[in-house]
C-alpha cells in the first residue's frame, strides 16, 4: 500500500474507501464471507493487507483458468479439430510452438518460417517473451510433450503478469485499494489469460498507469514504450493524456512521458528493425492485409452481404472511426464540466479502438479489464460487462464447433454467433456509456463521489484548468439528487482553482 504522501492529493486523506459500504453489490456478495466490514473491525494489523489478498486472489483465480484448459491440455489441443472448442479451452500457445518455429530453434523475425506466416507476426518484445518461454522449455520427449511443457512455462510467466496486474490497479488508486478486486475476480480475465500473450503488454500498462498516479512521467513513458513493443493498444494512452496535459496546461510532464515511450519502443524495435527488417515489419504486413474476423461488426456485415466490403475498404473506415471517435474523446475532454479522470479516457479510447477494429480475439477483453476498473469501479455495471464477454467467450467457441464438426454440426449457427458478437459490443457500449455519463456529471463519479479528484491522474490531480472549451468554465449545478456527499466540482474551471484539500476529504 502506498504511504498518505505518495500522492499529491493526500494530505488531508480520510481513511480507504470500503467498497462494502458504498456499493451495494459489493455489500451483498460480501455476505458469502461474513457480511460488510464492520466499524470496529481492525484494520492495517494483518499481515492480510489489501494489496496480498488481492495478488492472491488473482493468482487463486488464474489457477482455476489453468484448470479450465485441462481438457484441452489432456488432449483435445492434439487430437481432433473440433474438440478444442466444444471444450471452449482453446489457446494459440501450444499450436504455435511448433508453428512459428520454436520447437525447430529457429530464430524470431531473423529465420523465415516454412508455412503460410513467412516471419513471426508479433511485435518483438512479445517475441521475446515467447523465444524465452521456448528456451525454457525441454526439446526431448515428443512433440505434445514439448507443446504441454511449453504452455505451461507461459502459464507461469502469465501468471507473474497477472499479478502484477492486479497488485498496479490495487496501488494505483491509494484510497481505493479493494477496487482490485474486481481485476482478481473478472471471470473474463480468468477465461481469457492464457488463450494468447497479451497479458505481457496489459501489466505493462498497468505499470505504466501506476507510475504515471505517483507523478513518474519518465518511468510512465519507459513502461508505455515497453507495453507498445510487445502490443500496439497502450500507444492510445498518449491520445488522452495529450488532451488532458494540454487542458491543465502541464506540457512538461506530456513531453517527459513521450520522451519516454519513444526511447523504449526504440531501444527494443530498432536493433531488429536494422538487422531482421522484413521479420520485424511482419507483424504491422500481417495487421494491414488481415481481413475482416473474428468478433467484430465488420464480420456481421461481411457475412449478410452479397458484395462484402473489400480489406483496403475496411482499413480505412476503421481507421476513420477511430479518428472519430478520438476526436468525440478530444472534445467531451476539454468541454466536459470537470476535467475527467486519466482512467476515464484511457478507457474509452482502447474501447473505441477496439469497438471499431476489424478483428476482436476473445483475449481482447484483458485490455479493457484494469482500464475499466480504474474507471468504473462499480460492481453492477462491471459484472455486466462481464456477463457479456462470458457470453461472446462462450459465442465463439461453439461457433468455431459449428464450422469444424462437419455434418454433425455441433455448436452455435452463424446468426447465434452474431448475436454473441452483439453481446460483447453492447456490453462494451453500455460500460461506455456510463463513464461518459460520469464525465458529464461528476458527481456521479464513484471515485469523485468519495471526494477524490483524479487519484491515477499524477501532476493532473487537484491541478487547475488553463483551456477549456464551451460551457465547461462556468460553474455546473448538481443536476439530480444522489447518495453520498456533495461535491463542488465546477472549482475546476478555467483560471480557477481545483478542489482544495477540505473538497477533497469530504
Amino acid at each position: 500500500m502506498p504511504s498518505a504522501e505518495s500522492t499529491q492529493a493526500s494530505a488531508h486523506e480520510p481513511e480507504p474507501v470500503l467498497p462494502t459500504r458504498e456499493d451495494p453489490v459489493a455489500r451483498s456478495g460480501s455476505e458469502l464471507i461474513g457480511g460488510p466490514l464492520g466499524r470496529f473491525a481492525l484494520t492495517g494489523t494483518s499481515w492480510w493487507t489489501p494489496v496480498r489478498v488481492i495478488a492472491l486472489l488473482a493468482i487463486g483465480m488464474f489457477a482455476l483458468g489453468l484448470v479450465q484448459k485441462a481438457p484441452c491440455y489432456n488432449g483435445a489441443w492434439f487430437f481432433g479439430a473440433s474438440s478444442q472448442y466444444t471444450k471452449a479451452c482453446y489457446s494459440d500457445i501450444p499450436h504455435l510452438y511448433q508453428g512459428r518455429g520454436f520447437a525447430d530453434g529457429l530464430v524470431p523475425y531473423f529465420d523465415r518460417l516454412p508455412g503460410d506466416m513467412p516471419y513471426l507476426e508479433y511485435p518483438v518484445l512479445t517475441g521475446v517473451f515467447m523465444e524465452v518461454a521456448g528456451w525454457l522449455t525441454p526439446g526431448s520427449g515428443t512433440i505434445q510433450h514439448q507443446e504441454q511443457w511449453y504452455w505451461m512455462v507461459n502459464a507461469g510467466m502469465l501468471m507473474v503478469c497477472a499479478a502484477i496486474i492486479a497488485v498496479c490497479v490495487t496501488r494505483t488508486h491509494a484510497r481505493r485499494p479493494w477496487d482490485g478486486l474486481l481485476v482478481a475476480l473478472a471471470p473474463a480475465f480468468a477465461l481469457t489469460a492464457t488463450i494468447n500473450w497479451d497479458l505481457l503488454a496489459v501489466a505493462l500498462t498497468a505499470a505504466a498507469m501506476l507510475m504515471w498516479s505517483r507523478s513518474r512521467p519518465i518511468a510512465f513513458g519507459v513502461l508505455l514504450g515497453l507495453a507498445t513493443a510487445a502490443k500496439l493498444y497502450p500507444l492510445f494512452l498518449l491520445g488522452p493524456l495529450f488532451v488532458l496535459c494540454w487542458r491543465a496546461g502541464r506540457w512538461r510532464e506530456f513531453g517527459k512521458a513521450l520522451g519516454g515511450t519513444a526511447v523504449a519502443w526504440i531501444v527494443v524495435n530498432l536493433p531488429v528493425m536494422v538487422l531482421a527488417w522484413d521479420g520485424w515489419a511482419q507483424f504491422y504486413r500481417f495487421s494491414h492485409d488481415r481481413g475482416v474476423d473474428f468478433g467484430s461488426f465488420w464480420l456481421i456485415l461481411a457475412q449478410n452481404s452479397t458484395d462484402p466490403l473489400t480489406t483496403d475498404t475496411v482499413n480505412t473506415l476503421a481507421t476513420l472511426l477511430v479518428l472519430l471517435g478520438c476526436a468525440g474523446i478530444a472534445a467531451l475532454t476539454l468541454t466536459a464540466p470537470r476535467r475527467p479522470r486519466f482512467a476515464q479516457l484511457a478507457f474509452l479510447v482502447v474501447a473505441v479502438f477496439i469497438l471499431t477494429n476489424k478483428v476482436y480475439s476473445p483475449q481482447y477483453v484483458l485490455w479493457l479489464v484494469p482500464l475499466a476498473v480504474l474507471a468504473r469501479p462499480k460492481w453492477r455495471d462491471f459484472l455486466i460487462w462481464q456477463a457479456c464477454e462470458v457470453l461472446y467467450f462462450l459465442g465463439i467457441w461453439m461457433y468455431l464447433a459449428y464450422t469444424t464438426s462437419g455434418d454433425a454440426h455441433k455448436g452455435l449457427p452463424q446468426d447465434g454467433y452474431h448475436w454473441a458478437i452483439a453481446a460483447h459490443l453492447l456490453g462494451t457500449l453500455y460500460l461506455c456509456a456510463v463513464v461518459v455519463r460520469d464525465i458529464l456529471l461528476p458527481e456521479r463519479d464513484p471515485v469523485r463521489r468519495s471526494g477524490d479528484d483524479d487519484p491515477s491522474g499524477g501532476v493532473l490531480d487537484g491541478a487547475r484548468d488553463v483551456f477549456v472549451l464551451g460551457a465547461a468554465a462556468r460553474p455546473v449545478r448538481q443536476e439530480a439528487p444522489v447518495e453520498g456527499p456533495s461535491v463542488d466540482w465546477g472549482s475546476g474551471a478555467a483560471g480557477g482553482p481545483g478542489p482544495s484539500p477540505a473538497d477533497r476529504s469530504l
